[in-house]
């Protein structure tokens, strides 16, 4: 269903005019460099049609039959740091710009749970033409900090012939997206050589009419843009800290493991790419919504998957790989412990996310001295904030019991930014760490050791790596999943932890 018109609004304040809608979003006017970018892209959209009205897939597509459903497929997971130097980032990764898009993802998440959508994310679709393994599958996952990110990785294979690409895996995101050829607008640097529609003998864009394109608003809070002179569907992803992703909703095949028939994937293909992406080359959406990469395989391998981040910070020259499993075996265990489950709560405010209910935390043992009200807030478990929020009156019981403890042996230091809980010392050096459990209903739980709480901002200076909220709602942050093994059984509304995950 398309309308007249939209205006997308850029990180600059600047708007993709992208026709005219019965509900403009904003009415500030573009820069003209901004106008002769458009008129670059409206050529380019143009060519893009022709040439997608020729292609024709030329693969065979793995079976999507639910009665043919395979277990599931494994990758690895990396974290950035454990990254080939050729590959790491050309400046200094910095905790302080780290902590600011933590926090910007942190705002962008209370946004959405207070139902205030950004300016961009009213409207209709519009009209526009100036916008331009055998049983598991499974992949290995990296930290995000050498490609300049605080969060982990995958490689995935796109397009025939299959090129392989670095993508920031995240439970908060639907729309996966990677930046394309030829950036009419602009692309920030990746380590990847940047995707190519045109060398894709099984790529096409997706029309305005498709089910997919109607689908956009839901997934991305924002409304498509369709081009009068090619029918291409323009999606716009955006985020709390201005980043965004504009480009074309495309189809073409996935590769996940060389193993593995190609599935067939719809995504964006990014031609005016900004913000605070690093050096990867987009997002692989896990959230819980009909465009996830989740939801497109789940009649291939079961609506499940599982994860075991590897160590980060705590451990930068750790060789260590995690995980990232699709499918219905991914619900198994193979790790020394067993799953514990907890339910999967749906938010109708943000249904795409993944909600659970923290019930008690307990410092060496004891329970914190606060009453069970006080955990009863929304609770987000996310891959893609490092650090955990906790409300107020939890986080300062929290940091009384840890201090009582930790003071004791290690004198305290000054905070840093949002981490007021520092201590004079390494990580490694430090003997003496309570353990913190986060414990969840029906008895799953975080035993947390210390390279889940401690965090060397700096040589000599280490912080707890937990902070208060100002706003009633707790993030259960990646860096508190570290070596867990997290299993999402979606078909069944639970969520399940194991410890030792990434051996």
């Amino acid at each position: 269903m398309v309308g007249k018109s939209v205006g997308l609004a850029t990180s600059r304040g600047q708007v993709y005019h992208i026709s005219a809608c019965p509900k403009p979003i904003l009415q500030s006017r573009p820069s003209g460099v901004y106008k002769m970018s458009l008129f670059r892209f409206l050529v380019f959209s143009a060519h893009l049609a022709i040439a997608s009205s020729l292609v024709e897939f030329q693969v065979q597509f793995a079976d999507n039959d639910p009665r043919h459903k395979k277990e599931g497929m494994q990758l690895n997971l990396y974290h950035v740091t454990g990254l080939d130097s050729s590959l790491t980032s050309t400046s200094p990764f910095l905790f302080s710009d780290m902590i600011k898009k933590d926090e910007e993802r942190v705002r962008s998440l209370r946004s959405r749970l207070a139902n205030k959508e950004g300016v961009s994310n009213s409207g209709t679709a519009a009209s526009s033409d100036k916008v331009g393994g055998p049983s598991l599958v499974s992949t290995p996952l990296k930290s995000g900090l050498s490609i300049g990110s605080g969060n982990y990785y995958v490689k995935i294979g796109l397009g025939t012939p299959v090129k392989y690409f670095s993508m920031i895996v995240d439970t908060g995101s639907s729309l996966s997206w990677l930046q394309c050829q030829p950036c009419v607008i602009y692309c920030h640097v990746q380590v990847d050589p940047i995707f190519t529609p045109s060398s894709s003998k099984t790529y096409k864009t997706l029309p305005c009419s498709s089910s997919q394109c109607s689908s956009l608003k839901g997934s991305t809070l924002n409304a498509p843009g369709c081009s009068n002179a090619t029918g291409a569907c323009v999606y716009k992803a955006s985020y709390g800290d201005t980043s965004f992703s504009i480009g074309y909703l495309s189809q073409d095949v996935l590769t996940l493991t060389p193993s593995e028939a190609p599935s067939s994937f719809v995504f964006g293909c990014g031609q005016d790419n900004r913000g605070l992406f690093g050096r990867a080359a987009g997002i692989l959406g896990l959230a819980n919504d009909k465009l996830s990469m989740l939801a497109q395989l789940s009649n291939k391998y079961g609506y499940a998957f599982s994860y075991c981040l590897p160590t980060s910070f705590s451990a930068p020259n750790s060789s260590q790989t995690g995980f990232l499993s699709i499918g219905s075996s991914s619900l198994t265990s193979s790790s020394s412990s067993s799953y514990k489950f907890t339910p999967l709560l749906k938010n109708p405010k943000i249904p795409s996310l993944y909600f659970v209910d923290l019930t008690t935390i307990t410092v060496a043992g004891k329970p914190l001295g606060v009453s069970a009200s006080s955990y009863n807030v929304p609770t987000i478990i996310d891959s893609g904030t490092v650090i955990t929020r906790l409300p107020v009156p939890v986080y300062n019981a929290l940091k009384k019991s840890f201090v009582m403890i930790m003071s004791k042996k290690y004198a305290e230091a000054p905070g840093f930014s949002i981490l007021d809980t520092c201590f004079k010392g390494s990580v490694k050096g430090m003997s003496t760490v309570p353990e913190i459990q986060m414990i969840f209903r029906g008895g799953a739980g975080l035993a947390l050791k210390a390279h889940n709480t401690l965090i060397e901002i700096e040589k000599g200076v280490t912080c707890l790596a937990i902070a208060a909220s100002s706003n009633p709602i707790s993030i259960i942050g990646n860096y508190q999943q570290q070596t867990f093994k997290v299993a999402y059984d979606v078909a069944n509304s639970k969520i399940g932890f194991a410890a030792g995950g990434c051996q």
